[in-house]
């Protein structure tokens, strides 16, 4: 009898190289975090450069939320094809020349906003496959009782870089114009493509369902790296199951999770992304400086990073569904307070304050949406699933700064446009109620293989809890 390798992972404690790989996901997301959040610290400097008005930097701030669409639709198909590894090293390579692009564009030349725009299109491809790949690593590499948070915890890499990245940016912005923020980001995404390289093999979930040429090989070699026993042979994967595709998501039995998981996502993310791009813009036409608006939109992702932990440690005690429901519900009421308290004159400590809950709140929604996520799609199309949702879902972080602005620029203020975007969260938590989750279920059962060494299972039941 041979063990199939999902079943050590799954059962087995987890070891210090499989937390590791759980702490460059966070890393990953982090990643995304800053380059998406990048164009909103550099915003301020780029409407007194350019001289534009906020109809048109409206249109700017959703470039990048365009290709995180298109990129999360498709290459999240793409991850469950080839794999995961291949994916993410192609996405840190799209992100860092998208990032190194918008520094070396010229006002002059009549078209930088269109340049501008396609380069940040360009980033966005890559961030949007790589939120797809990472949730279904954090998800693969972890053992049954810590799933749900590995996933979170690889969530909340996005606020928790993105608070540090603001102090970052507010210290850049003091001494430079709004390219050093590119710079940097660049510099930093550049970095992680060694660390990619070396230290995350490919996910043994992916190749013992999807069993390319040298898979018994690569498995061992990546259950060797992550300190866990090896196997003597693939897990039997029916023909049946050999025949499954990506395009699962669409037919009877997963359909209605696909609908549910990308409308829950597109309507909490309108509310997410619509603090998260004109937190910086607003300050600034309170009468603050550009420095202390990328402080204000530090303290939200700080709250995020906060709201991410919490609600991922809640995950091991309670059911991930009810949890993430009751935290759309309460962005809501934080967004209409922060509606409230950005108005002159504004109190700059009271603003710090109310967007950090509003953070703890709007993100940890979307860490429990990540966690549904993993959960609710199989091995086999946990990339596109994933990536689907979020893809759809990107349709309201790129709908949402797009229709502030011009409610801005109709003269609505910022407390009625609060309360019209904040009820995305609400109508969020309202679709999730429709979901049902079933516990995990084997993909494939391990089957009785002569000659397999009995220590390989003998070793799987000792690390077993």
């Amino acid at each position: 009898m041979h063990t199939d390798p999902r079943d050590i992972l799954k059962k087995s404690p987890m070891t210090w190289m499989q937390v590791i790989i759980i702490a460059i996901t966070i890393g990953l997301n982090g990643l995304d975090g800053f380059d998406v959040l990048s164009i909103s610290y550099a915003s301020p400097g780029i409407m007194q450069e350019w001289g534009i008005d906020r109809g048109l930097l409206g249109l700017v701030l959703v470039a990048e939320l365009v290709g995180m669409a298109i990129g999360s639709i498709f290459l999240g198909g793409v991850a469950d094809k080839i794999g995961r590894r291949p994916l993410m090293l192609g996405c840190l390579v799209l992100m860092a020349v998208g990032m190194f692009m918008v520094t070396t564009i010229d006002k002059t030349t009549g078209n930088g906003l269109a340049q501008l725009s396609a380069w940040r299109v360009v980033t966005g491809l890559g961030i949007g496959g790589m939120l797809a790949a990472v949730n279904a690593v954090a998800a693969e590499f972890a053992n049954e009782k810590n799933k749900h948070l590995s996933v979170s915890l690889m969530s909340i890499g996005y606020p928790a870089v993105g608070a540090v990245g603001g102090v970052i940016a507010s210290w850049l912005l003091r001494d430079h114009d709004w390219r050093a923020v590119f710079y940097f980001g660049c510099a930093t995404t550049v970095v992680f493509i060694p660390v990619v390289y070396f230290l995350i093999p490919e996910s043994v979930h992916w190749l013992a369902r999807k069993q390319p040429a040298g898979a018994l090989e690569k498995i061992n070699r990546a259950m060797k790296l992550i300190g866990q026993p090896t196997v003597a042979a693939l897990p039997a994967v029916s023909e049946e199951t050999r025949k499954r595709s990506v395009t699962d998501i669409f037919r009877p039995g997963l359909i209605a999770t696909t609908i549910i998981c990308a409308a829950a996502y597109f309507l909490h993310i309108t509310t997410f992304y619509y603090i998260l791009k004109w937190v910086p813009v607003i300050v600034v036409q309170l009468g603050f400086q550009p420095s202390t608006a990328g402080g204000v939109l530090t303290w939200y992702m700080a709250g995020g990073a906060t709201g991410g932990a919490v609600l991922g440690f809640l995950t091991i005690r309670y059911g991930v569904k009810g949890l993430t429901m009751a935290v759309l519900a309460l962005s809501t009421v934080l967004v209409m307070i922060f509606g409230q308290v950005a108005q002159p004159p504004a109190d700059l400590g009271n603003l710090g304050l109310v967007c950090f809950f509003a953070g703890f709140f709007t993100n940890a929604g979307i860490v429990g949406l990540y966690a549904i996520f993993a959960h609710a799609y199989p091995t086999h199309v946990r990339a596109t699933g994933t990536g689907f949702a979020i893809g759809v879902g990107r349709g309201g972080s790129v709908l949402a700064p797009a229709v502030a602005g011009f409610l801005f620029q109709g003269g609505y203020t910022v407390p009625t446009i609060s309360i019209l975007m904040a009820l995305g969260s609400l109508l969020g938590a309202g679709v999730l109620t429709f979901l049902k989750l079933t516990p995990d279920a084997p993909e494939a059962q391990p089957t009785e293989t002569s000659g397999a060494p009995a220590g390989d299972l003998g070793r799987a039941v000792a690390h077993g809890r």
